[in-house]
C-alpha cells in the first residue's frame, strides 16, 4: 500500500450507526388532510354568497328597474349575475385560470340543471295528465275493441298497444343488436378503407328522418314485394332507425378502450377476434348497454314509421305478420288527434307507461351491465 493509499484511508469518516425513528406518545394527534380539489370553508362561504348576491341582483333588476317581471325573467337573471359575481370574487383570490374555472362551472351546473328541470317536468306533467286512466286496472288489461273515444274509463285499455310496442321493439332488437354492434367491432378493429365508408354511412344515416325509414320499408317491403302492413313491417322501420344509432354509439365506445389491453392480449397469443370477444367487449359492456339504451328510446317513440307500415287497430294482434298492429306511440297519436277530453286523457295515460317502460328497459340494461365483482 502506497502513502496516497494510506493517507485516503485514513480520510474516511467512521461509519455512524444505523437510528430508527421512534414513536412519541406524548405528541399531538395528526390533523386529518384535506381532500385535494375539496374547497375551503372560505371558498364555499364565497361560491353561496356570489349566487345570494346574484339573486338579490336579479331581483332588483328584473323586479324593479326592468319590465320583466315574472319567475322565467328572475331564473335566467339570476343565472347571470350569479356567473358575473362569481367570476368577481374568483379574480379577487386567483387568477384568470380560476376565473375561467368558475365560469365553466356556472355554464355546465346551469345547463345540468336546466336538462333535469326539463325531464322532471315532462315526467310530472305528463304523470298529473294522466294519472286517472291509469288508476283503472282495465287500462292495462283490456283493448279499445267496441269502445268509443266518449266512453269513461272503466272500459277499454292499452294491451293492445302494449303488445305491440314489445312486439315490435324485440324484433327491431333481434335485428340491430349484433348487427349494429358488429358493424362498431368492424370499425373499430378491422379498419381499412371500407371502414371509412362505413362510417361515414353510418353517420349519415344516424339523422335520417323517421319518415323516410317508413316510406323506405313501404315502397320496398308492401309495394314491391306484396307485403301486407303488419307488426313485422314496422319493426323493420323501426330497426332503420336504430341501427345507426347503436352502431354510432357502439364505435364510441369501442374506441376508449385502452390499446393497450389488446396488445396484452396479442402478446399472450390470443387471436385477433379472441382478444375482441374476450377482451374489448367485456371491457365496454357498460359503453355498449348504453348504447343500446339510446337505440331503445329512438325506436319505441316513432310513430310516423309505425303508421305507414302497420296501421292502427283496436284490438289485440299477438303475431307479427297477422295483420295491423297498434303502438303505444300510435296509440297516443290518435288518441290526441280525436280532440276528446276522455280520449286525449287515455293519450297522457299512454305516454306516462311509455315513460315507465322506457326507465324499466334502462334499469334492466344497466343492471345487466354491471362489471362482474371480483370475489375475495
Amino acid at each position: 500500500m502506497t502513502a496516497t493509499q494510506e493517507s485516503r484511508t485514513s480520510e474516511r469518516p467512521a461509519e455512524q450507526p444505523t437510528t430508527l425513528p421512534r414513536y412519541d406518545e406524548d405528541a399531538p394527534p395528526p390533523l386529518p388532510r384535506a381532500s385535494l380539489g375539496k374547497p375551503s370553508p372560505d371558498e364555499r362561504f364565497a361560491h353561496i354568497g356570489s349566487w345570494v348576491a346574484g339573486l338579490a341582483l336579479a331581483w332588483l333588476v328584473t323586479q324593479k328597474l326592468l319590465p320583466l317581471a315574472g319567475l322565467p325573467w328572475l331564473l335566467i337573471g339570476w343565472f347571470v349575475f350569479g356567473t358575473l359575481v362569481t367570476a368577481v370574487t374568483a379574480a379577487m383570490s386567483g387568477g384568470m385560470i380560476e376565473v375561467k374555472d368558475r365560469v365553466a362551472s356556472s355554464v355546465i351546473s346551469g345547463a345540468a340543471l336546466v336538462v333535469g328541470a326539463a325531464v322532471v317536468s315532462t315526467v310530472i306533467f305528463v304523470g298529473i295528465r294522466g294519472w286517472e286512466p291509469v288508476t283503472h286496472l282495465n287500462f292495462f288489461t283490456s283493448d279499445m275493441s267496441g269502445v268509443g273515444p266518449k266512453d269513461g274509463f272503466e272500459k277499454g285499455g292499452i294491451l293492445h298497444a302494449i303488445i305491440g310496442s314489445g312486439i315490435e321493439l324485440g324484433i327491431a332488437l333481434v335485428i340491430t343488436l349484433p348487427l349494429g354492434i358488429g358493424t362498431a367491432v368492424f370499425m373499430t378493429e378491422v379498419g381499412g378503407s371500407f371502414a371509412r365508408i362505413v362510417r361515414t354511412v353510418v353517420e349519415a344515416m344516424t339523422a335520417l328522418p323517421s319518415i323516410v325509414a317508413g316510406l323506405f320499408i313501404y315502397s320496398v317491403l308492401i309495394v314491391a314485394l306484396g307485403f301486407p302492413r303488419s307488426g313485422l313491417a314496422a319493426a323493420l322501420a323501426i330497426a332503420v332507425m336504430m341501427l345507426p344509432i347503436i352502431a354510432r354509439a357502439a364505435d364510441v365506445v369501442l374506441r376508449v378502450v385502452p390499446g393497450g389491453l389488446r396488445e396484452a392480449s396479442l402478446a399472450l397469443g390470443a387471436s385477433r377476434w379472441r382478444t375482441v370477444w374476450h377482451v374489448v367487449l367485456p371491457t365496454a359492456r357498460p359503453g355498449l348497454a348504453t348504447a343500446v339504451i339510446l337505440g331503445v328510446a329512438r325506436g319505441v317513440g316513432e310513430t310516423s314509421p309505425v303508421l305507414l307500415t302497420s296501421g292502427a287497430a283496436a284490438f289485440t294482434v299477438a303475431g307479427p305478420t297477422d295483420g295491423v298492429m297498434n303502438s303505444l306511440p300510435l296509440f297516443i297519436y290518435a288518441n290526441v288527434r280525436s280532440g276528446e277530453p276522455q280520449a286525449i286523457a287515455r293519450a297522457f295515460g299512454a305516454a306516462f307507461v311509455l315513460l315507465a317502460l322506457v326507465l324499466v328497459l334502462f334499469v334492466i340494461a344497466r343492471l345487466l351491465a354491471r362489471p362482474n365483482r371480483v370475489s375475495r
